[in-house]
């Protein structure tokens, strides 16, 4: 990539401007105490314990660093595009990408960093802008996240800013550059996560004289889809008054754990490997917020057991992961495991039920939900379930279905689609 030189950033209070590719802004030493002493406060107990946390609320979102990362001509980015088996047709516009280093909260509340990818349209337009809220799919390498890996995380962000609009793509906890593990479907956590990304998005659009209509357009692919459906919610419940959401349009979302992604890992709806995958990722994550066994040996099979979740510590590869790993959720998990999750109960059953909710609500804005009969990831009885539940709340949510293809296909024939859906609706207001 080219052009990656010294940001225009401007106006930033208490940010110094530090020349130079790659470096973008960094706290001043008032700032860093400041957040010092922030993180202090909310390690202390008694009458200090409220202040503390009203001061993580506060700082919830702030830009820390802006980072260049990608600048592709309108050519470039329709041959990422062809070269992944999506239409490019859409193309209008260059795009120029950052990574967004920002304020947020931990699944417990305390206060943590995250990263996440910023695009913007070369359009040579002065407007303003509006924005997709656009969240990914499960990666368990955490260099694949959108703000740093130039793979298929970036295929969404790039289709949607070529055609004329800012994207916000958060990486999530503890992907990308942000710390720690990441909590792999919390959703609570993902939402706060968007939420903040968003907020951090204002400003960066704003100081590199790109600024945002409030507008927000929501998409996501698989765990992301489940995301953009719950950050929909979140933005509709006025989680921020400085973002309106528009329109939805997810793919392929695992929005009902209980009732048919979990079932389908046993019924052959799921593949083996991904369910390998998901259900290795699935239990280690979850453990580490509720305890659903004490020691990994309850669930994981020997030799499984001792290496699991260090597999899973956002290091590695899944090609690393897979080949560690056995070639089903049978010989992975224990019989006794095993039969648990075919008749979940108590805090396993929590942990499904807990993230099930994401279209248990009414939207007041356009929605249509991506899917297709052949996923074999996440099978589309997940995508009518969702369809139902918006039904019952009064909402009616057309199902398109991509036919014959797999899961990664289904993503590949509706961003396009989701495009020019949101250019209609954008066309409409």
């Amino acid at each position: 990539m080219v052009g990656l030189g010294t940001l225009p950033v401007r106006g930033l209070v208490g940010w110094s401007r530090v020349g130079g590719t790659g470096q973008g802004l960094r706290m001043t030493k008032s700032i860093a105490r400041a957040a010092v002493a922030t993180a202090l406060l909310v390690s202390t107990v008694g009458a200090a314990a409220p202040l503390a946390q009203a001061r993580t609320q506060e700082h919830r979102g702030d830009l820390l660093s802006l980072t260049p990362v990608s600048d592709l001509t309108p050519a470039q980015v329709s041959g990422f595009l062809k070269d992944a088996g999506v239409d490019s047709a859409t193309v209008r516009y260059g795009v120029r990408g950052y990574r967004v280093t920002y304020r947020t909260i931990t699944p417990q509340g305390r206060p943590t960093t995250a990263t996440g990818l910023l695009v913007l349209p070369v359009d040579g337009r002065r407007g303003r802008l509006d924005l997709v809220a656009d969240t990914h799919g499960t990666m368990v390498d955490r260099d694949y996240a959108p703000s740093v890996g130039e793979d298929d995380g970036r295929l969404s962000p790039y289709l949607h800013a070529s055609d004329g609009r800012a994207v916000a793509a958060p990486d999530y906890l503890g992907l990308g550059k942000g710390p720690g593990r990441h909590p792999y479907m919390d959703t609570a956590s993902s939402v706060s996560a968007s939420l903040d990304m968003l907020r951090a998005t204002r400003t960066a659009a704003r100081e590199l004289g790109r600024p945002l209509t409030g507008d927000v357009y929501g998409t996501g692919f698989s765990q992301g889809g489940q995301v953009a459906m719950a950050l929909g919610k979140a933005l509709s419940q006025g989680a921020d008054a400085h973002f309106r959401l528009k329109a939805l349009a997810p793919v392929s979302g695992p929005y009902d754990l209980a009732g048919q992604e979990v079932p389908a890992l046993f019924d052959g709806r799921v593949n083996d490997t991904s369910g390998v995958l998901y259900m290795s990722y699935w239990l280690t994550a979850q453990n580490r917020l509720r305890p659903l066994y004490k020691e990994p040996g309850e669930a994981f099979r020997a030799p499984y057991a001792r290496v699991v979740d260090g597999l899973l510590d956002g290091t590695h590869t899944e090609e690393e992961i897979l080949g560690a790993l056995p070639g089903n959720v049978k010989d992975l998990l224990t019989p006794a495991f095993y039969a648990r999750l075919q008749h979940p109960r108590g805090a396993l059953l929590d942990a499904m039920r807990d993230n099930d909710h994401t279209c248990d609500w009414k939207p007041a804005v356009p929605v249509r939900l991506y899917t297709a009969t052949g996923d074999t990831d996440v099978p589309i009885a997940n995508t009518l379930s969702c369809a139902r539940q918006l039904a019952a709340h009064g909402k009616k949510a057309p199902v398109v279905d991509q036919g014959a293809v797999d899961h990664n296909g289904a993503f590949k024939k509706s961003g396009p689609q989701i495009v020019r859906l949101f250019d209609s609706i954008a066309g409409t207001a």
